[in-house]
């Protein structure tokens, strides 16, 4: 079966930015056709086998086969991180410390729902580290967290002081996003239109002075409003 750049980056649960830079560099196999490209699974299977990376498709085949057409047009990174809220001073001194706290602050879940989350966030974090380099970390379920009637929510937590993460370039990670979304396609845009900002080095320095949230969001939608207005993401 042939699978697009979108289907790869859910199968792989990886950033489309990474998918997309792996292809220029010819490092992930693909078959090429004009301008376009498509992947077949079952090399994929091995090669992600051969890279000890975790391919997994039940999503996007879920997806296909029940016919899923859900609208995410309304559904921003700016809606997402002003229905997740922003912490301040998430203290703890490794992942699981920090990623506790910021579980336990989060508003809108209950308890139970809480546990859960912590537990595939820390299952997650096993898997491969979520820090993606710069001083941030985006921590997130393998899989969707679903909720009846729930939509994608980032949680914005500022740490209270850098802390090891196994990040992608060895800094400590001082921000963590935490991303969670009801389906793999709106984790996908989601996570898309966060990766934008944070390769720009003036908004991770922004970030760095754990700005207030109004400042934060203002930014976020500016962001927005220049993907929208470009067809970037």
């Amino acid at each position: 079966m042939k699978l697009t750049i979108n289907d790869v980056a859910r199968s792989l649960d990886l950033p489309l930015s990474t998918v997309e830079r792996w292809i220029r560099q010819g490092r992930i196999p693909m078959v090429r056709s004009g301008h376009t490209c498509s992947f077949d699974r079952s090399a994929l299977e091995k090669w992600a086998k051969a890279h000890n990376l975790v391919f997994s498709d039940q999503d996007v085949f879920s997806e296909r086969d029940s016919g899923s057409s859900e609208s995410p047009e309304n559904e921003t990174l700016l809606s997402a991180m002003k229905a997740g809220g922003v912490l301040y001073g998430v203290r703890g001194g490794t992942a699981e410390d920090v990623l506790t706290s910021a579980v336990d602050a989060m508003a809108g879940f209950s308890p139970e729902e809480r546990a859960k989350i912590l537990e595939r966030l820390l299952d997650r974090e096993r898997l491969t580290s979520t820090g993606i380099g710069k001083g941030i970390a985006i921590p997130h379920p393998r899989t969707p967290f679903c909720r009846e009637g729930s939509r994608s929510v980032v949680v914005t937590c500022f740490l209270d002081a850098p802390i090891p993460y196994r990040a992608v370039d060895n800094r400590p990670v001082f921000v963590l996003f935490v991303l969670l979304s009801p389906t793999s396609r709106q984790h996908l845009q989601i996570l898309s239109r966060l990766s934008f900002c944070v390769r720009d080095d003036a908004f991770v320095a922004f970030l760095k002075g754990a700005p207030e949230t109004y400042a934060l969001l203002a930014r976020i939608d500016a962001f927005e409003r220049t993907l929208d207005q470009k067809g970037l993401v």
